[in-house]
């Protein structure tokens, strides 16, 4: 027998229309590359997004075609986020962090007809057209009088393009397994492959985000996006804001911490969200200038943070300095990306602040939605009792079936599970752990050891500001652990130090065979360790053996 309720497609348009029915004059702030702050609402964006729409039309862009973005936290981005999917067309946004050949290949394999771009991005694009024949256009995010000139062809200037045309737009019907987002992975190993979302499952997804043990956005919350919209989705926000009416503040590419700083106290916000790599620079800068800084006036409440673990130290010095709560979040391009949030149980409310930090560090309990499972080597399911280590692999409503064009051949099993690469534990109250990366993880003498653990543990000396562990060679143990050490500014730390600072806290076959010092770490254009550079650059080295 089947129910008797009305069966409506969840479809974006759905939260758009709401919240701009509802939270229309709920405050939007962006601060453009030179610092200047706009302020619209959702109301406005709403109606611009229609004009978007029309705009669309007129251009020729039909239902399901792509349309490309290379563009910063903005109104403008956000307006395309909402115009392009509601009208039924793909929006494809770009990593400009990327290699100039990835972006090529992506915009080229997305098939996107029209390139939306910030003015930051002039001389990439210059760069880009001569290999992209397929692009019709090129839209510059600015308003006529800023138009620059551009070695483009069919240079076209977004406001006017607006114009031209009118507010007035249905959103059309369709079936909620329509295609609505685009994003790439970052191809660290072969070429980026296109993970394409459906309005279905974003809405599920904005759900799970909202919810009270989620990142639990509401109406009254004044949130920071510094997670950049060309990352998965920014990890859902521009939908699950719009589903609450969170106010929303968009910062641009300057994500140095003083401009972070100056938007928190200005824009009164409440909740922000970001990878572990900006909160760490952060809160150095904080210890920097805490003489000159009045913290009572931040009305900041939370912090959620993913990407990356985030580091133990982390997580404290966010408790101690800032007296809030850092929450830790995992998930992947993937998986739209959240699978996993690091919120308390009831059990919690008496715990330690050690036994909450202890919480903490892991990546948190999966949300209802999606399903866990831990896979052995022999390919076996592991008991969730927090000692078991195995692949960790997902399946649920906002997780990916295959990638674009079938790239990648076959990427789930019969029963749905996608493998996430991630080698992981997961303890009895269902909190998940990971302990690397499949790729990354070192096989020492028949064991795993973690070089995420090892990581973390480094950066608890105080004079250490980042960390790296990769594999190197040994002729009798296999792999031994190698630690790379980017020291705080004005630390000289030792190896003997350091090596004595974990030497109780880790047992003393996970002992790094070295230490070496550097002046920096490579990251993904996702904010990642890259350690494929450090593998080349250091993995070589062989341990002594011993």
């Amino acid at each position: 027998m089947l129910g008797l309720m009305q069966q409506r497609p969840l479809l974006i348009s759905n939260i758009v229309d709401y919240v701009a029915t509802w939270h229309a004059k709920t405050e939007i702030v962006s601060r453009d590359p030179q610092g200047v702050i706009h302020r619209s609402n959702y109301g406005e964006v709403a109606t611009r997004a229609k004009r978007v729409a029309n705009a669309l039309v007129k251009l020729g862009v039909g239902h399901g075609d792509r349309v490309a973005t290379l563009a910063w936290n903005s109104w403008r981005h956000l307006e395309l986020y909402y115009g392009v999917t509601c009208s039924g067309r793909v929006l494809h946004t770009v990593n400009p962090r990327l290699f100039q050949e990835q972006i090529v290949y992506i915009i080229d394999h997305a098939d996107d007809g029209y390139v939306f771009f910030d003015l930051d991005f002039v001389g990439l694009v210059e760069q880009l057209a001569p290999h992209l024949p397929k692009v019709k256009g090129w839209v510059a995010l600015c308003d006529a009088r800023d138009l620059p000139a551009v070695k483009v062809g069919n240079l076209l200037c977004y406001e006017t393009l607006l114009a031209e045309v009118s507010p007035d737009y249905v959103w059309p019907q369709f079936d909620e397994n329509t295609a609505c987002t685009l994003c790439y992975t970052s191809g660290t190993t072969g070429n980026p492959k296109g993970v394409l979302y459906s309005h279905r499952s974003t809405l599920l997804h904005a759900f799970a985000a909202c919810a009270a043990d989620g990142m639990a956005f509401s109406a009254k919350d004044s949130i920071l996006v510094i997670v950049p919209l060309f990352h998965a989705n920014a990890w859902s926000i521009p939908f699950s804001c719009a589903m609450c009416g969170a106010k929303l503040v968009l910062p641009g590419p300057k994500l140095d911490p003083e401009s972070i700083y100056t938007l928190l106290e200005q824009e009164a916000c409440t909740k922000a969200g970001g990878i572990p790599t900006i909160w760490l620079n952060f809160l150095a800068w904080l210890d920097a200038n805490k003489g000159k800084l009045d913290l009572s006036k931040l009305k900041l409440k939370m912090i959620f943070s993913g990407g990356t673990a985030a580091p133990r130290a982390t997580i404290q010095k966010v408790r101690d300095d800032l007296g809030i709560f850092l929450l830790h979040a995992w998930g992947m391009t993937e998986t739209s990306p959240i699978v996993t949030l690091g919120s308390p149980l009831a059990k919690h409310e008496n715990a330690t602040p050690d036994e909450i930090v202890d919480m903490q560090v892991k990546q948190g309990r999966q949300v209802c939605g999606v399903e866990l499972k831990l896979v052995g080597k022999d390919g076996e399911t592991l008991p969730h009792d927090g000692q078991s280590i195995g692949e960790l692999k997902v399946r649920g409503n906002w997780v990916i079936s295959g990638y674009f064009k079938g790239e990648g051949g076959k990427v789930v099993d019969d029963d749905g599970w996608f493998g996430t690469g991630d080698v992981a534990t997961i303890d009895p109250d269902g909190y998940v752990q990971l302990t690397d990366r499949l790729k990354d993880v070192i096989k020492s003498g028949g064991e795993w050891i973690s070089s995420i653990e090892i990581e973390n543990l480094a950066l608890l000396h105080p004079d250490v500001f980042e960390a790296a562990v990769i594999a190197i060679p040994h002729p009798t143990w296999q792999e031994r652990p190698l630690l790379l050490v980017h020291p705080k500014p004005g630390a000289n730390p030792t190896k003997e130090s350091i090596l004595e600072f974990l030497s109780t806290r880790i047992a003393k076959w996970w002992m790094p065979e070295d230490v070496v010092f550097v002046e920096s770490l490579p990251h993904t254009a996702t904010g990642k360790l890259l350690k494929t550079e450090l593998r080349t650059k250091y993995g070589g080295a062989v341990a002594v053996k011993g």
